[in-house]
């Protein structure tokens, strides 16, 4: 299953806001602590643990590179046209908008795990469906499209209910250095995904689908075995009512951070008031029922649409949060910009393989970009890190708008992605350390879409600028952007260090 990247990866960043409940100050170095408040740890098995998330993320990344080039190869070598393929990349990013802030409520109030083995389980049968069918000769679209849609809305579940997965089994000092070993088996992926997936497809077209499917048994096994307890919960709190103490300052966090949801009138009523049939669990007494109350089932409804849109809530509260959304969404609206100008510049310049030869470059510095992050963040400090790298990969955006052959494209692109994998690292590892364990899929599910929307539109603006303005136009524009977010981010990014300005 993709994870959304912000580079990247939509998990986010954090900034700072001392006067939130909800926020706290993140040092550059998170320092470590103990599990939870009643003194169990946890992160039972937090080393072991750690790897086997990398283990299942580098298995899913690579399954679905694999089966990402083959499905479109699928389709054209059936005859079907390129609208077909277009509809289906379509279905799946709706699919993924649309489910994952629903599944993400799940996730925190406890099914995380049972949610992240189950959609595993449920893509690998979907993508050995359409094994099986390519192995049979000519499969209907109908059923590839079924297939898709099954498979692709299991990934966005997984997706919603695996973000917080980090917090909750490594300690926060922790947190860079297990960001930087996923973004690194998504590099990789990119970089060997979709040369495997050529070759497989080339032996017999059944065997990407099937790699892909054996790729969700392994995620599925490792989130399994998995010790640590992956249910977040609401805010624990102590007898007497108030936050339970805590040595560990993630948990304290989550401890003592309140569910931004909007209240619900019934649990908010002056004392004495009669409870209402939904908060009570119970039917109201005959004669009780107020005029303006709505039915059960409406009332059940809007309290998990009031939850959903929790994430929503604690970004607006936190300017830390705000600024990792506005991070994510530029970053990701200018890559899409730059692949889609690089895609138009290189089709008389060698075509696919040359195209091949830029992702390939780019896919291996992003790779030794995200190996080398945790050693930069340490040595230089997250909001420096962050600043620099985002000011940095202005010079390369721009070189995109004079490289004519695949070579210099090659360069400055690979480039781009070395110096964002860095600042990538920095911003996830805030965000995860900025929300409470309890909010952590609501949060993430929002600066996902986010990013998912932002990269939407990329295409068809980078389209309309090499038209009308010509192939220069959307590296220049996309320039533009990364140096007034680069601005902006060294405006604020005092919030990154403990005791900056909210």
């Amino acid at each position: 299953m993709e994870r959304a990247s912000s580079s990247g990866d939509a998990d986010g960043a954090g900034l700072h806001g001392a006067r939130d409940r909800c926020v706290r100050p993140v040092p550059d170095e998170l320092p470590a602590g103990p599990g939870r408040p009643d003194g169990r740890d946890r992160r039972l098995g937090a080393p072991r643990d750690v790897r086997l998330l990398w283990s299942s993320n580098a298995a899913d990344a690579l399954g679905t590179q694999m089966s990402g080039v083959a499905f479109p190869l699928l389709l054209l070598g059936l005859g079907h046209p390129p609208t077909a393929v277009g509809l289906l990349a379509g279905a799946g990013m709706l699919v993924t908008v649309v489910c994952g802030p629903v599944v993400a409520v799940a996730a925190d109030r406890g099914l995380r795990k049972p949610v992240m083995a189950g959609s595993a389980a449920v893509a690998a049968v979907a993508m050995a469906a359409v094994a099986l069918s390519a192995a049979d000769g000519r499969p209907p679209f109908a059923l590839l499209l079924g297939a898709l849609l099954v498979e692709r809305t299991a990934t966005a579940c997984f997706e919603a209910a695996a973000r917080g997965t980090v917090a909750l089994v490594a300690a926060p000092r922790e947190v860079p250095r297990v960001v930087a070993g996923l973004e690194a088996g998504d590099r990789a992926a990119l970089v060997a995904g979709p040369l495997l997936g050529g070759v497989l497809y080339q032996v017999a077209r059944p065997l990407p689908f099937a790699a892909d499917a054996l790729s969700y048994v392994v995620t599925a096994l490792c989130v399994r075995s998995m010790r640590s307890d992956l249910r977040a919960g609401s805010p624990a709190t102590a007898p007497g009512g108030g936050p339970a103490p805590s040595g560990d300052p993630a948990a304290g966090h989550a401890a003592s951070a309140p569910d931004p949801s909007p209240p619900d009138p019934d649990t908010t009523r002056p004392p004495g008031t009669p409870v209402s049939a939904t908060a009570a669990g119970a039917a109201p007494a005959p004669g009780t029922e107020s005029p303006g109350t709505l039915p059960a089932p409406l009332r059940a409804l809007r309290s998990y649409a009031r939850e959903t849109l929790a994430g929503l809530a604690l970004v607006r509260s936190s300017p830390r949060l705000r600024l990792v959304l506005v991070w994510t969404t530029t970053v990701n609206a200018a890559l899409a910009g730059l692949y889609y100008s690089a895609l138009f510049a290189l089709q008389d310049a060698g075509g696919a393989a040359a195209m091949g030869l830029v992702l390939a470059a780019s896919g291996g510095a992003g790779l030794a970009g995200a190996v080398a992050a945790p050693a930069v963040v340490r040595r230089v400090g997250g909001a420096r890190a962050l600043v620099a790298a985002t000011w940095l990969t202005v010079p390369p955006a721009a070189g995109l708008a004079w490289a004519g052959s695949p070579w210099s494209l090659g360069l400055c692109f690979g480039a781009f992605c070395l110096l964002l994998a860095p600042a990538t690292v920095v911003v996830q590892s805030a965000a995860i350390a900025d929300t409470p364990h309890h909010l952590q899929a609501r949060t993430g599910a929002l600066l996902a879409t986010a990013v998912v929307g932002a990269g939407a539109g990329s295409p068809v603006v980078a389209g309309a600028l090499a038209t009308h303005a010509g192939p220069a136009a959307t590296p220049a524009v996309c320039a533009l952007a990364l140096a007034l977010l680069a601005l902006f981010t060294g405006l604020r990014a005092g919030r990154l260090r403990p005791g900056g300005r909210p």
